[in-house]
């Protein structure tokens, strides 16, 4: 077998469907780890990945989208390591998003998107997402089972950010199918004929069509304070960053709330105790998901390029060379964390993880998604007496049948089968 630490994150389904030995294996002391076959700096330690993400003058996200395996040669003899990263994101217009932007265009564009997150917005979308909760439940408990993350976590999370956004009820249907059907960001698959591009220029084309409507009419939504802001500065953004902006609200982060979801239930379904304790003492429903977002957060990487020769702990990373940011080994360094493999409720300072990120590129959805979670669990919890997985298809605890979606970006199950008894 070949040794862990000479594996590649990047195609190996063993790491894939269990990842913390291999982050454990390539933990080095100062947090950095060079895997010199391809080339590729990853970050593991809890303190480099924080320097690292904050420092985002002399590391570009411009490959975020693209990760740090299939990527052009930066830098080569001597060339400059910005104009060409430039030009690389030009041969990719569908996927420079927000994540991919730096500098002025990152804070312009996140000013825009940053006022339709308030705590005031959010507080007004609770009704929504309460209700959504209790009848997304009540058909559950009524079956006496269910799938978690496209049964139910992936159609509800898609739900409450469309009627946040003013996505049309007639159309929401349709995304969430075309974004199923669509490749997982990070894919591991070889030979896989879905198209990313596919599934974002047909995207793009309904939200061309809703910004154009809403700058010739307001409708009162989040699109229509998108169509009619401006930058900080006071210009006018360009009609298709402004789509740009609108599609990935909407996409973003539905496959990580989804998968935090059923990361989430999985835990409880294993864990009866716990799940009691929460029906008695719901209020620590909120240090549940800030424990489940570091110990089984939903994104285990983000991706970086050294811009400049840049000290990370003590290594010197070259300029042109691709980084692994690892949220999910950052959250379980032991320098950070006592005992981090252990789920542990009253964990101090335990939402000091990264699985938002930190800086600029700090999750804009974040109060969202959390709020989202909550409501889901809530309901669910409330509205049974006992949660556990279906072992006709998922197996008994000593040979568990759990399949992961192939990415080396999210950590998530594709299905999660449970069997629940309602309130009696």
């Amino acid at each position: 077998m070949t040794e862990l630490t000479k594996r590649d994150y990047f195609a190996d389904f063993d790491i894939l469907r269990d990842p913390y030995p291999y982050f454990e294996a390539i933990h080095t002391e100062d947090g950095v780890f060079h895997d010199e076959e391809r080339d590729i700096y990853f970050v593991t330690g809890f303190d480099p990945v924080v320097q690292s993400l904050l420092d985002s003058d002399r590391l570009s996200s411009g490959i975020a989208v693209f990760g740090a395996k299939d990527i052009p040669k930066f830098g080569q003899d001597g060339a400059d390591v910005r104009t060409e990263l430039a030009e690389f994101r030009k041969q990719h217009p569908m996927f420079d998003l927000l994540v991919n932007y730096d500098g002025q265009e990152h804070s312009n564009v996140r000013s825009l998107l940053s006022r339709l997150f308030t705590p005031s917005r959010i507080k007004s979308n609770e009704e929504y997402m309460a209700r959504l909760a209790d009848e997304m439940v009540a058909e559950a408990v009524s079956e006496g089972k269910a799938e978690m993350v496209k049964g139910i976590a992936a159609p509800y999370v898609t739900l409450v950010i469309a009627d946040l956004l003013g996505v049309p009820a007639d159309d929401r249907e349709k995304f969430r199918e075309v974004i199923d059907k669509g490749p997982p960001a990070g894919n591991m698959t070889e030979n896989d004929e879905r198209s990313a591009d596919a599934t974002l220029i047909y995207l793009g084309g309904f939200f061309m069509r809703y910004i154009t409507e809403r700058k010739a009419q307001d409708m009162g939504d989040v699109m229509s304070e998108l169509a009619h802001a401006s930058f900080p500065d006071g210009t006018t953004p360009d009609i298709l960053e402004v789509v740009k902006a609108s599609m990935f609200l909407f996409a973003a982060g539905q496959d990580t709330s989804a998968k935090l979801v059923a990361n989430s239930v999985r835990y409880l379904a294993e864990n009866p105790a716990m799940q009691d304790h929460l029906r008695d003492n719901p209020s620590d429903l909120v240090p549940f998901i800030e424990e489940m977002l570091r110990l089984e957060g939903s994104t285990k990487a983000t991706f970086r390029l050294a811009l400049d020769d840049v000290k990370v702990g003590d290594t010197i990373i070259p300029a042109g060379k691709p980084m692994v940011i690892t949220l999910a080994a950052a959250n379980r360094d032991p320098a950070k964390w006592e005992q981090p493999a252990e789920f542990r409720l009253d964990r101090k300072k335990g939402n000091q993880h990264v699985s938002f990120g930190r800086g600029r590129h700090t999750c804009i959805g974040a109060a969202l998604a959390r709020a989202e979670v909550k409501f889901l669990l809530e309901t669910l919890l409330r509205e049974t007496t006992a949660i556990v997985l279906d072992e006709t298809i998922h197996g008994d605890p000593q040979d568990r049948q759990l399949t992961y979606e192939p990415s080396y970006i999210i950590r998530g199950l594709e299905e999660l089968h449970v069997r629940i008894e309602g309130k009696r």
